[in-house]
């Protein structure tokens, strides 16, 4: 029976997969962080727990395996200082970024203390926002009202973790609150005459949208109903009607993850180093010991996923 290769770092026959250590590392899940930032309304919670539950649902749609702790600092709840992350994502909320209560505070404290270890850090909606403001930006109350439903935005700049490659993004909103003003090092990624500063990212640490790539279309549709009075007909019937609209939050998913795995000096390594000869690769082309490299990608989906795995029909 023929085995599964990944050129230069994986071999594997007879169902038995062999690693080099230069390249085992690679395999080790990421661990990320959730900071939870919200409780959900008592009706939407037996069926969609909260947006920790939801972001975990939609993690483990995407081919880098990750495992994930959540942590609800609105009741208080923060990792103990021995425990390390790859990267914390502050997730959405009813609250206000801009808003004085103690936990927000503290929040800020806590965020901007990873931020100051070079920790990276993923926001969304509430997160995306705090972000900005805490790295000095400038969120608050947005003049164009309320966004809800599917919204596209144009992609204003790319990067080597944002695979797969698309021209245009959707993701499904409900804010009033936006961006307004960006921290001075930041990189817009997306945007809308709607909301400019969609999303952004900092350098190799920080990556937030504003747009919630956890949500899926029933959930939106829940939160319309029930802010249906509070929105008015016109905003609540466009909304509805946008839903007919899928959405990419499955290919943030794999972006954010790629943002955390993503690795610059990994640029620097030499072929030798994972078993192989040397030869020059253009810069369009994976480093073989990247999480990007697509054999890589496949083999690791296989392993984090056994029943994907057949010794009897291995090729």
């Amino acid at each position: 029976m023929s085995g599964l290769a990944l050129p230069g770092c994986f071999e594997a026959g007879s169902g038995v997969f062999i690693i080099p250590i230069m390249c085992q590392v690679f395999f080790m899940s990421l661990r990320i962080c959730i900071l939870e930032t919200d409780i959900l309304r008592p009706e939407l919670v037996d069926q969609y727990q909260g947006y920790g539950q939801m972001f975990q649902r939609l993690f483990s749609q995407q081919p880098i395996a990750a495992e994930f702790t959540v942590y609800n600092v609105m009741q208080g709840e923060y990792p103990s200082d021995e425990l390390t992350f790859d990267a914390y994502l502050v997730t959405g909320s009813k609250a206000d970024s801009f808003g004085t209560d103690p936990w927000i505070q503290t929040l800020k404290d806590y965020l901007l203390s990873r931020y100051e270890r070079g920790d990276k850090l993923l926001g969304v909606c509430f997160g995306h926002q705090l972000l900005a403001l805490l790295l000095g930006g400038k969120s608050e109350r947005a003049t164009q009202g309320w966004g809800v439903g599917t919204h596209n935005y144009k992609l204003a700049a790319k990067a080597p973790w944002m695979s797969p490659v698309r021209e245009e993004l959707t993701l499904l909103i409900s804010h009033q609150d936006q961006v307004t003003a960006l921290p001075e090092n930041a990189t817009v990624i997306a945007s809308s005459d709607f909301c400019p500063f969609a999303a952004y990212h900092i350098n190799d640490q920080v990556l937030c949208f504003q747009g919630h790539p956890e949500f899926i279309h029933d959930y939106s549709r829940a939160l319309l109903d029930l802010r249906q009075e509070a929105l008015g007909s016109q905003i609540y019937s466009k909304g509805v009607a946008s839903l007919e609209q899928e959405h990419h939050g499955a290919t943030v998913a794999e972006w954010m993850m790629r943002f955390v795995a993503h690795k610059p000096e990994l640029k620097a390594v030499s072929a030798e180093r994972c078993g192989s000869k040397a030869r020059p690769r253009s810069s369009a082309q994976h480093s073989p010991c990247s999480y990007n490299h697509p054999d890589f990608l496949k083999l690791a989906h296989k392993l984090t996923h056994p029943t994907a795995i057949n010794p009897s029909t291995a090729k």
